[in-house]
């Protein structure tokens, strides 16, 4: 049976982190006037974080599924299914991307809550295809999947408050 582990190729473990990273700092520069300006006057429910927080987070989950994708690239060529993978993660990432355009920037807090259930569905399917791949890969996906549940829970409570 040939080695099914490949060498560390540092140029595409790069591109997998650029791509995510790239999706939040579109989000960031849509979000950035309104995390200031808007959003400091909706009413929030308790459990709402710090603004401080969700920087650091949403960096550490964007570079936590850029790894995932390089573990899935990486096999690329050994398993079936590759380009599902592929088109449900960039799926995902338009999603979440879409998610901030529609908060922040439209102000579309009910059509954001929509959207992020869709995002959601979106992610949990992702983190099975990925699992079937690589069970690291798809292990990777749970601090996402958490993330965006209490993510959910916050946009229902603001649309809910205000």
């Amino acid at each position: 049976m040939p080695n099914q582990h490949k060498k560390f190729q540092f140029f595409p473990f790069l591109l997998c982190l650029i791509i995510p990273l790239s999706i939040g700092a579109i989000g960031g520069f849509l979000t950035f006037d309104s995390v200031r300006t808007w959003y400091p006057t909706l009413n929030k429910p308790a459990l709402n974080p710090p603004n401080s927080i969700f920087g650091p987070v949403w960096s550490a989950l964007y570079i936590i599924m850029g790894i995932s994708s390089y573990l899935i690239w990486s096999k690329r060529k050994i398993v079936s299914g590759y380009w599902w993978a592929v088109g449900i993660y960039v799926l995902q990432l338009i999603l979440n991307l879409t998610w901030s355009f529609l908060f922040f920037y439209q102000h579309q807090i009910g059509f954001a809550l929509v959207e992020i259930g869709v995002l959601l569905l979106t992610i949990i399917i992702n983190a099975f295809i990925f699992f079937r791949i690589d069970k690291v890969a798809g292990w990777l996906f749970l601090p996402y999947i958490l993330w965006v549940s209490f993510a959910s829970y916050l946009t229902y409570s603001i649309f809910i408050l205000n």
